[in-house]
C-alpha cells in the first residue's frame, strides 16, 4: 500500500486534508502512534510525520509528501494558542502526553520552554527552519513531493493533480475549513468509516520505521 504523508507543521491546515483524503476515499490518521496505524492508513498526518519525515522516506520509498505552507500572521497566533493549551502535557514528567508526542514538539520547537513558545520570533524561526529542511531534503523531487497553501484557490486541483486523481467534479470544492478559532477537536467530530485510530484504546507503540 503506498503511504501518503502530510509533513506540514501542526495549524497548516492538516485536518483540512486529511477530511479531504476521507472524502476521496482513503484510509487516513491524523496522528500514528502505534505500528497498527502505520500498516492500516494510507494518509497519515501531523505527529510524528512533521518530525520524522526523513525516517519514513528510508522506511516508505514509494511513498508521497505533502508539506503544508501557511502564513506566519496566519500561523503565529494560532500555534502558540495551541502550545499554550499542550504546555502542562508536554512537560510533565508524572504523565501528561504520549512519549511520542513530546519528542516531536520539543524537537521542532528546540530549546522547547515556556518564554520560547510565547516569542513570535522564535516560533518563526522554528517554522523557517522546518520549512527550509523540508525543501532541501526533497529538491527536484517533484513526482513525490509537493508543497501547497491550502488557503490558495488552487490548492485543492494541485493535490488531485499530484495524486492523479481523475475528480475534476470535485476540483471545484476546494478544502473544508475546519479547527477555526483555536478549536482542535474537529477530527474527532468526524464520522466516516475510513478513519484509522492514533492509537490503540489510548496506548502507543514502537513506531515500526524506527525499529
Amino acid at each position: 500500500m503506498q503511504k501518503i504523508f502530510i509533513i506540514g507543521l501542526p495549524r497548516t491546515g492538516t485536518t483540512s486534508v486529511c477530511v479531504a483524503m476521507l472524502e476521496l476515499g482513503f484510509h487516513v490518521a491524523h496522528t500514528a502512534y502505534t505500528d497498527r496505524s502505520f500498516i492500516e492508513a494510507q494518509v497519515i498526518a501531523d505527529t510524528p510525520i512533521f518530525c520524522d519525515y526523513q525516517a519514513l522516506d528510508l522506511a516508505y520509498p514509494n511513498a508521497k509528501f505533502i508539506y503544508l505552507a501557511r502564513s506566519l500572521d496566519n500561523w503565529l497566533p494560532s500555534i502558540k494558542q495551541l502550545l499554550a493549551r499542550m504546555h502542562n502535557n508536554l512537560i510533565r514528567e508524572d504523565g501528561g502526553f504520549n512519549p511520542i508526542i513530546k519528542r516531536c514538539y520539543k524537537s521542532i520547537f528546540s530549546p522547547y520552554n515556556l518564554e520560547n513558545i510565547n516569542n513570535d520570533e522564535f516560533l518563526a524561526l522554528c517554522y523557517q527552519q522546518h520549512k527550509i529542511a523540508v525543501d532541501n531534503y526533497f529538491q527536484n523531487r517533484q513526482s513525490d513531493f509537493l508543497s501547497i497553501d491550502i488557503s490558495k484557490v488552487h490548492s485543492y486541483a494541485q493535490l488531485l493533480n499530484f495524486l492523479e486523481l481523475d475528480t475534476k467534479a470535485s476540483a471545484e470544492q476546494g478544502f473544508k475549513k475546519l479547527n477555526v478559532g483555536g478549536k482542535v477537536t474537529a477530527w474527532k467530530d468526524i464520522k466516516n468509516i475510513l478513519k484509522v485510530d492514533s492509537t490503540n484504546k489510548g496506548r502507543v507503540t514502537k513506531l515500526p520505521y524506527l525499529n
